[in-house]
């Protein structure tokens, strides 16, 4: 099989379902106040996922990020992207993901459409376009009520802990 092409997804579609944040938090390493998934709704292993990050006032960026006209600040969706990938790429890898992390190698193509503030929930859909080795590249946009409001293509590399 080639390992550029996401492979099929099976009888029963492959989707797995949905991480809550207790799972998110057994998948990947990231913690309070730097976890920007709360949830993951939708996993076709080694294809895509949709994450759901909940965008509350409470959150303690928001103190210093333009504090009269609160915005998610732009490299924090691109984070949320990375994590919904990681997510993706443990669920992919199963049990060889024990010992390993994912770690952001490029980001490219990068655009910011329309600002996310408290109160939205915004997906972020994520699809794995390659894979070579230990080098993962993804492409992603976050929506919020449908509309694209950020759009990236990056990179990760996968290795031990």
């Amino acid at each position: 099989m080639d390992a550029n092409a996401p492979s099929d997804p099976g009888p029963e579609g492959g989707t797995v379902g949905a991480y809550d944040i207790a799972r998110i938090m057994q998948a990947i390493p990231h913690r309070f106040p730097f976890l920007l998934v709360d949830r993951v709704v939708e996993i076709v292993p080694n294809a895509s996922a949709v994450g759901i990050k909940n965008v509350s006032i409470n959150e303690n960026f928001f103190q210093g990020h333009f504090p009269q006209h609160p915005v998610l600040p732009g490299v924090l969706i691109i984070e949320s992207m990375a994590q919904t990938a990681a997510v993706l790429v443990v669920e992919t890898l199963g049990p060889s993901a024990a010992g390993k992390l994912v770690y952001f190698m490029t980001v490219d193509g990068a655009k910011f459409r329309k600002p996310v503030v408290p109160g939205d929930q915004m997906r972020v859909h994520v699809r794995k376009e390659k894979q070579r080795g230990n080098i993962w590249k993804f492409t992603a946009e976050a929506k919020v009520d449908g509309k694209v409001v950020a759009e990236a293509t990056y990179a990760a590399m996968i290795l031990d802990r």
